[in-house]
């Protein structure tokens, strides 16, 4: 079931809800600032208006540097209304990173924290598309513009509100799990399109709704379903700067909040602290959604166990203006899968001659559909590999049951390949941290010999626990074959992921390549 009333321009469904529910709250934040859906429309079209005086064209786009807020997400919907693209950056994201997007996307304009000011000063001098600095709050410094300034002095009507809902609308760097970055270009149709598909009828997302999000915002899964999807059907949301249990406990304990989406790193850590303290239910909440990396099977069963609502998981990427799969609440579930395609959406498993697998077999997971992105920007090359025929090349592995329920099983870059055999870091990560002094665990593969690669484990304690890696190898060698028990466990003291929860596991295996220093 699609809702096709949700897939519109955005300053249309603000228009209706500023009609319709004007005075309810839209958004508020963990810096006090709170947005209701007139103001939303109002703010949202004099942002465009100040954004298309200061030269803002059709297609220019403009960089969010910005913490998790109410600015936010006033300045992402804003610069879309404007018919500009919006290039949502981590605002953790160090120069590097930030140059690389601002250069490689060629924005004209960057809306940016005082914090993250000087850097952006610094790269303004040597990229010459950058043309506006725009700060958020109050500014007096010279040569930017004060975003609440731009706000109080524009005019709300709007020559030119965006109505094409098929260019580019978004600009969405990939998590760089394998490598550089790629800006995936995304419409307002293909992100709405998975709000229609997905969160509106799977997840049950609607205006009743009160949503506590704690993702990083500039990720497109949260652009999608904490940005997009509220503002499609006019609920509430209370933004967190950032995710820490104790704050979602005390959130969740308010009695306030409907839906909670996060990624698994965060169900993890909420379950245990729930366990810990004995909660058995956070009255009101009647599910939690989890995406961008895959949720272990125990995780999900132990949580629902513990608090007695759905857990909802699902499959997704940037590329494909996040969900492709998701699991619908009922018997039919099968706990450790992703779920069923979204209506209107087509998937294959195939092997290397892109021929059909059969059930049960691992293949490349291909997608194709109305989420599917436009292409990479600049990246001719990299496009044309990735969407052949109409069909988007994930690079994931997956296998599906008879039922069609999709199982993620590894991506084909990550494949541990140990004398031949394949093995599936996840596989082994299910392994180590099924062992009860484990917390956290990230598998990779290690250059070897003989072997050509061999899985390593890394892995993090539990509080007050020391680690036997001999106990943990015979711990796994009781659940899966000799060739994927860990060769060696490192014990680690953090995982580095990305802003989605996926490991980024070349950092691992660059850490354990280094020679120790002596």
């Amino acid at each position: 079931m699609i809702h096709h009333h949700n897939i519109a321009p955005i300053g249309e469904l603000l228009g209706r809800h500023a009609k319709s529910r004007g005075e309810k709250l839209a958004f508020e934040d963990s810096f006090g600032a709170k947005i209701q859906y007139g103001q939303l429309h109002e703010q949202t079209a004099k942002l465009a208006v100040a954004l298309q005086l200061n030269g803002i064209d059709p297609l220019d786009r403009v960089a969010i540097l910005l913490p998790n807020s109410v600015d936010w997400v006033v300045s992402c919907l804003a610069i879309v209304r404007a018919d500009g693209v919006s290039v949502p950056i981590s605002h953790d994201a160090v120069e590097g990173e930030v140059r690389y997007r601002l250069e490689d996307a060629a924005c004209k304009a960057v809306i940016v924290s005082a914090k993250q000011l000087p850097l952006v000063r610094r790269l303004a001098k040597e990229i010459p598309t950058l043309q506006r600095i725009i700060v958020a709050g109050e500014s007096s410094e010279p040569d930017c513009l004060s975003l609440n300034e731009m706000l109080r002095t524009a005019s709300a009507e709007l020559p030119r509100d965006s109505q094409d809902l098929q260019r580019m609308a978004f600009l969405v760097y990939t998590s760089g799990t394998t490598g550089k970055a790629k800006g995936v270009m995304l419409s307002q149709h293909s992100m709405l399109w998975v709000a229609a598909a997905c969160w509106l009828p799977i997840a049950g997302l609607s205006e009743n709704d009160v949503v506590l999000s704690a993702l990083p915002l500039f990720h497109s899964y949260a652009l999608n379903l904490c940005v997009l999807s509220i503002v499609a059907v006019g609920a509430t949301e209370y933004i967190m700067e950032r995710f820490s249990t104790q704050e979602v406990n005390q959130h969740l304990n308010t009695g306030r909040f409907t839906l909670m989406p996060g990624v698994p790193t965060m169900f993890h850590y909420l379950l245990e602290s729930v366990k810990a303290s004995g909660t058995k239910k956070f009255e009101g909440v009647e599910r939690f959604v989890s995406a961008g990396a895959i949720l272990p099977s125990a995780l999900n069963r132990d949580f629902e166990a513990q608090l007695g609502v759905p857990l909802l998981d699902g499959y997704g990427i940037t590329e494909t203006s996040t969900m492709v799969t998701m699991n619908w609440a009922g018997e039919n579930r099968v706990m450790g899968s992703c779920g069923l395609p979204l209506a209107g959406v087509a998937v294959r498993l195939v092997d290397a001659n892109r021929q059909d697998v059969p059930f049960g077999e691992e293949g490349e997971l291909i997608v194709r559909g109305p989420n599917v992105m436009l292409g990479y920007l600049n990246k001719p090359a990299e496009t044309a590999a990735a969407l052949r025929d109409g069909w988007y090349h994930t690079g994931d592995l997956a296998r599906s049951d008879a039922n069609g329920f999709l199982t993620i099983t590894g991506r084909l870059k990550e494949l541990i390949i140990r004398g031949g055999q394949n093995i599936a870091p996840a596989e082994v990560e299910d392994a180590v941290l099924s062992h009860p002094d484990v917390l956290d665990c990230a598998a990779i593969g290690m250059p070897h010999p003989h072997l050509g690669e061999v899985p390593v484990a890394c892995v993090i304690p539990r509080e007050g626990k020391t680690l036997d890696p001999e106990a943990i190898r015979a711990h796994c060698a009781k659940l899966i074959s000799a060739y994927k028990v860990p060769q060696n466990v490192h014990v680690v003291e953090s995982i580095p992921r990305t802003g989605s929860g996926k490991i980024m596991r070349f950092q691992l295996r660059a850490a354990l390549e280094k020679p120790a220093a002596h």
